[in-house]
């Protein structure tokens, strides 16, 4: 029964680890590590994109609303498209990139339908180039992520309208938000395009990583219109620069509304006409999410929006929302407002942004754990000012929490270990004899009153918790770039010289040492066999998730040998005996 007891906590060691591992891969889209499959597609260049093929559009919208006629010579991807034949119009612009610049980014819009196509930031920078901000928006070569927003006609067979393909104006203004200076506005006017104009006015707070954007539609023809405004967000399905392979988080678009909450929506999904989500609502907003970051167009509660999502062509993917306008009579302009996200995932920060937003960072099934852990670790770090110290700091809580579940654990360890020899002799002299060999075991266990499983009830409950606090580490922006001491600058990539997973492994080991040796030699090789193999993993991982497990480990260590000497099993070392 010692054995047995050894072997539930390795199988549920070895189960929670392959969990997180394999099936994390599975369910977010990747690549199996214990299986791979083909290697994923390249990205697609936009210029080698030809338009988007007709599919159809949810909640009553037309069914030909691919890619809209273009009014300009260079083809960009994209998905939302005016029926008709109608000749495009004289162009009144001239297509070029415009940089504006403010205190948290650096913001590329193209004057084709005035589209945002490049964001880099201030604060995040490129893990390959730290002199360069990292690059979540961008439309080149290699990459393709835009924020399109357009009008199409709200029946069949309606004229073409402004589109994301519409070369636009710029208006003239500051391209730099100066010191004092509080925001900055960005204004694009279309030409006369089937009766209407579209201005896009984008204004960019200081500090503030939402713009609002305002779409005023002016009905410049003799009849009254009733138009529709698309808002989109397009990108290659393929996995972000830098990503590890070692560890997976989701990429891909996602749905939030008040109904049915937050709701992931697979590539794979897409591309196969699988997704289940909702398609109208009157609230919440339409994102693509990855690591540490996120985009996401926001409109107001109460306008009511059809909600859609598709594969645009080839690796391209679309998810975005339809809204119809009010009837604009001949002469008259109708606006909307709504805000566009592009930046970290910030809890707090998307919190106070729009409710529901801060689900972004997904911390999958165990949520309701992992909120009050990342809470009490950001309390933790307003007092340290140290995020690795932080964590540490955490860790130790958490064993205090637990300290008491923990000392039944170690408790029953101590007495299986003080009986172990008498085990071990009643083995060898009944080995001949199993079945009396199992009654006298049980007969021991009896007169000693030891249970041999009562140390693995404790340890489960408290698996969940550390797999939450595992999430909280890995998907909190904070980390990225965030030093600890000496060698450890960045507690989201993995240490340079590999010494917090030696220092991992050799806890671990310590841990497997400090255990009875089983006198089976196969599950002997398996204690050892074991955590050599997870522990490889962890070469790999983010130092801030290496640095937790090292402190869980020395403090399991301290506390199982405090509690050893206490019942008088004086620790020792039971090296492993291969055979």
């Amino acid at each position: 029964m010692n054995d047995i007891r050894r072997t539930i906590l390795w199988v549920i060691f070895g189960f929670s680890m392959v969990l997180l591992w394999d099936q994390w891969q599975v369910h977010n889209g990747k690549q199996p590590t214990f299986f791979p499959s083909a290697a994923s597609s390249k990205a697609v260049a936009p210029a080698a994109v030809p338009a988007a093929s007709s599919a159809a559009v949810p909640g009553g919208v037309p069914s030909a609303v691919p890619s809209p006629v273009a009014t300009g010579a260079t083809s960009v991807p994209g998905m939302v498209s005016a029926p008709g034949s109608v000749p495009p119009a004289p162009l009144q612009g001239v297509k070029e990139r415009i940089v504006v610049n403010s205190d948290v980014f650096t913001l590329t819009f193209d004057t084709e339908g005035g589209t945002l196509v490049k964001s880099s930031f201030n604060k995040f920078k490129d893990q390959a180039n730290k002199d360069q901000g990292f690059v979540l928006l961008d439309e080149s070569s290699n990459r393709v992520y835009v924020a399109q927003t357009g009008l199409i006609a709200a029946g069949t067979g309606g004229p073409a309208l402004p589109t994301h393909k519409t070369i636009m104006v710029a208006a003239p203004g500051e391209r730099s938000l100066k010191d004092g200076q509080n925001e900055l506005v960005v204004k694009f006017e279309s030409p006369d395009v089937g009766g209407l104009k579209l201005i896009k006015t984008y204004t960019i707070k200081r500090g503030a990583y939402d713009i609002a954007v305002r779409h005023e539609v002016v009905n410049t023809g003799s009849t009254a219109v009733s138009p529709q405004l698309y808002y989109q967000l397009v990108r290659d399905g393929n996995p972000p620069p830098g990503e590890s392979s070692f560890y997976s988080t989701f990429t891909g678009p996602a749905i939030y509304t008040e109904a049915k909450k937050y709701q992931k929506i697979e590539f794979k999904d897409i591309e196969k006409g699988k997704v289940e989500v909702e398609k109208t609502a009157t609230n919440g907003y339409i994102a693509m999410v990855q690591h540490y970051f996120a985009s996401a167009w926001i409109l107001g509660d109460g306008i009511k929006r059809d909600l859609f999502e598709r594969k645009v062509d080839n690796n391209l993917y679309a998810v975005g929302m339809i809204t119809s306008l009010d009837t604009i009579a001949a002469g008259t302009s109708k606006a909307i407002d709504a805000k566009f996200f592009v930046g970290p995932q910030e809890e707090k920060t998307l919190e106070a942004m729009a409710p529901g937003l801060e689900l972004v960072k997904d911390y999958g099934w165990l949520t309701i754990l992992a909120k009050p852990l990342y809470w009490l670790l950001d309390k933790l770090h307003g007092f340290i000012q140290n995020w690795g110290w932080s964590i540490v700091a955490l860790v130790l809580l958490l064993k205090i929490a637990f300290y008491w579940l923990n000392a039944k654990a170690y408790a029953s360890m101590a007495k299986m270990k003080s009986i172990n020899p008498k085990i071990m002799e009643m083995r060898e002299r009944l080995k001949d004899k199993p079945q009396e060999m199992q009654q006298q075991m049980m007969k021991i266990y009896k007169e000693e009153k030891v249970n041999p499983i009562g140390g693995c009830f404790p340890i489960m409950i408290q698996i969940p918790v550390f797999i939450a606090l595992y999430w909280v580490l890995l998907s909190s922006v904070e980390m990225r770039g965030a030093p600890w001491m000496l060698w450890i600058r960045d507690l989201s990539s993995p240490d340079p010289y590999f010494i917090l997973p030696v220092i991992m492994t050799l806890t671990t080991m310590l841990q497997t040492a400090l255990n009875p040796a089983p006198p089976d030699p196969m599950q002997a090789k398996l204690m050892w066999f074991m955590p050599l193999i997870f522990s490889v993993m962890f070469f790999f991982f983010p130092s801030g998730l290496v640095l937790y497990w090292i402190t869980n480990n020395i403090l399991s260590i301290a506390q199982q040998w405090v509690i050893n000497t206490r019942m008088g099993v004086p620790p020792q070392f039971n090296l492993p005996k291969f055979k």
